[in-house]
């Protein structure tokens, strides 16, 4: 596989005031990712990666967002105070463009004025937004790779198995679907195929398949989308051989939430596949 090309992002402003860094002086255990280079004179002061998390990225120029959910990378930097936020916006632009990226947005930021770039290209997203403050700019560069969280207790469909006895029902994540639509992706085979060993070692268990959303978007739509996705499920297993005699799909949209809306995490957890013992 070849490295991917250095590409330049950067994104949300950070308080200066509590920065302990200089311009050009990187905070220990901080390097540039694999996927980014920084604009010449800045330094890291704080970086983090998490296998997989929520981002909010701005769409449009009207502060909408975008939930994207997967690997996600992030460095904070602050640098010389000659550097322009126009500066960095029109290099950000020129080298995603270069890099093959589709620009889904770019201009000032809805509710603060500040410059925003987000780009998408496949799986692998760039949100950038530029801040100044006094002598010093600050900003954040992000990159979310698009990928379905591990799922632990779908690890072994006897764990699944178990679950559904002792308490009758299971919440499943991992079985993700394309963006607002009813389509399986093929990261969800691992999940789906486990649910599928729990229905083949249990003959004579009936489920009901719930598709459950968050409370993103116009109520009918979710529930519609709910039950579409609901039924796709119960499709894949059909089609594996499964009696769809022994299977029922329900829609229940946003109507039972199992965290925080309010939230990224909160909405992460309210979109998910709940198997029901009938």
């Amino acid at each position: 596989m070849t490295r991917p090309a250095s590409i330049l992002l950067l994104a949300l402003v950070w308080p200066l005031t509590a920065l302990a860094q200089e311009p050009g002086v990187d905070e220990d255990g901080c390097k540039e990712s694999a996927l980014l280079s920084r604009m010449p004179g800045c330094g890291i002061y704080e970086c983090a990666k998490k296998d997989f998390d929520v981002a909010e990225l701005v769409i449009n120029k009207d502060a909408g967002t975008e939930s994207v959910e997967g690997e996600i990378e992030s460095l904070k930097l602050v640098c010389p105070a000659n550097l322009s936020a126009l500066q960095v916006r029109r290099n950000t632009e020129a080298a995603l463009k270069k890099a093959g990226y589709t620009l889904v947005f770019s201009g000032p930021h809805a509710n603060n004025d500040l410059p925003v770039v987000t780009a998408r290209k496949g799986a692998q997203w760039i949100s950038v937004q530029t801040y100044l403050f006094n002598e010093f700019m600050a900003y954040e560069q992000t990159a979310v790779l698009v990928k379905a969280m591990a799922q632990d207790i779908s690890a072994s469909a006897q764990a699944m198995s178990d679950a559904i006895a002792k308490s009758g029902k299971l919440d499943v994540y991992g079985i993700t679907f394309a963006t607002g639509q009813a389509t399986i992706t093929p990261a969800s085979d691992a999940v789906l195929n486990d649910v599928l060993a729990v229905l083949s070692a249990n003959a004579d268990w009936k489920l009901r398949v719930e598709g459950h959303t968050d409370n993103v978007g116009d109520k009918a739509a979710n529930l519609k989308l709910s039950n579409a996705r609901a039924a796709a499920v119960v499709g894949w297993l059909t089609a594996k051989g499964i009696d769809a005699a022994r299977l029922s799909a329900a829609g229940l949209g946003d109507t039972q939430p199992v965290a925080d809306n309010a939230t990224a995490d909160g909405r992460t957890k309210n979109r998910r596949v709940v198997l029901v013992k009938q």
